[in-house]
């Protein structure tokens, strides 16, 4: 899971470094594309076929997971790194709200405390970016609510036993495809075979390392404990803005930060998991 944390909080500098030249749509489609390449060398060479008895299941996680990737690089190009990576790690606090009424629990006192602190933390993120672009806080926002519902769905595979290289193939082939046609849409921007084209490929490398690695995590581990330690992607995308963009943080953001961090963490405390 950390491997992951520092992968996606790469991915996620890659994003914002590609902003100015390209799309939302084009980034998705770098990104899923080239870890799509990486993921068919890997399956070839474990000998893993695409076969699957769950082809509907890989395709609604896929499906949901592209809307939530699209909208998280909205975000990403429209807002500092350290707030869109913040407002898209909101997945943890939706996973508390989610699995009680999937395994039909009733919420305690200590539960909806914890939920409501790491809401508020999402409050105090939005209330400066509301000032300039509460869309693009929104987006990120929708972008943890989707990621919760995708990492459900990729703990159930592992427990169906589908291979995570099986996983991240439909995820990466339905995220190409879908992004490739919004892509069509508009003009597509020129590459330039310079710095352009290594963050591109950082982009697509740093994903797949991340996606492999977090598909593992929640194939073989308590799906709560891994929502809480993703929060270092939130300490890792705080780095890079402070020292790549020099993004100074208000002291609002820096509390709802905390607060959201301090959420994820203890919502691990709550024992609840997914069956």
């Amino acid at each position: 899971m950390l491997l992951a944390t520092f992968s996606f909080s790469v991915m996620g500098l890659c994003v914002k470094l590609n902003s100015s030249s390209f799309n939302e749509y084009e980034l998705v489609f770098y990104r899923s594309f080239v870890s799509l390449i990486i993921i068919i060398v890997l399956m070839k060479k474990n000998s893993i076929t695409i076969k699957t008895k769950y082809a509907w299941f890989h395709f609604l996680r896929s499906f949901i997971g592209f809307i939530s990737l699209l909208l998280f690089f909205y975000a990403i190009t429209k807002l500092p790194l350290s707030t869109s990576m913040t407002l898209n790690y909101t997945s943890p606090i939706f996973l508390g709200l989610l699995i009680p009424f999937l395994m039909k629990q009733k919420f305690n006192s200590s539960k909806l405390f914890l939920l409501l602190i790491g809401f508020l933390g999402i409050v105090l993120i939005l209330k400066p970016v509301l000032n300039y672009n509460w869309f693009a806080g929104l987006m990120g926002v929708l972008s943890g609510f989707g990621a919760a519902i995708a990492y459900i769905m990729v703990a159930k595979l592992g427990q169906l036993k589908e291979p995570d290289l099986r996983t991240v193939y439909f995820f990466t082939l339905v995220s190409s495809i879908l992004s490739f046609g919004l892509m069509l849409k508009e003009d597509i921007s020129p590459i330039s075979f310079d710095i352009n084209l290594i963050y591109l490929l950082l982009l697509g490398v740093s994903a797949t390392i991340a996606q492999l690695a977090v598909t593992r995590a929640y194939r073989e581990g308590k799906t709560l404990n891994n929502a809480a330690y993703s929060y270092m992607t939130v300490i890792f995308s705080v780095g890079w803005g402070v020292w790549i963009f020099q993004e100074s943080l208000d002291w609002l953001t820096l509390m709802g930060i905390l607060l959201i961090f301090l959420a994820g963490i203890f919502i691990n405390k709550t024992k609840l998991r997914l069956k």
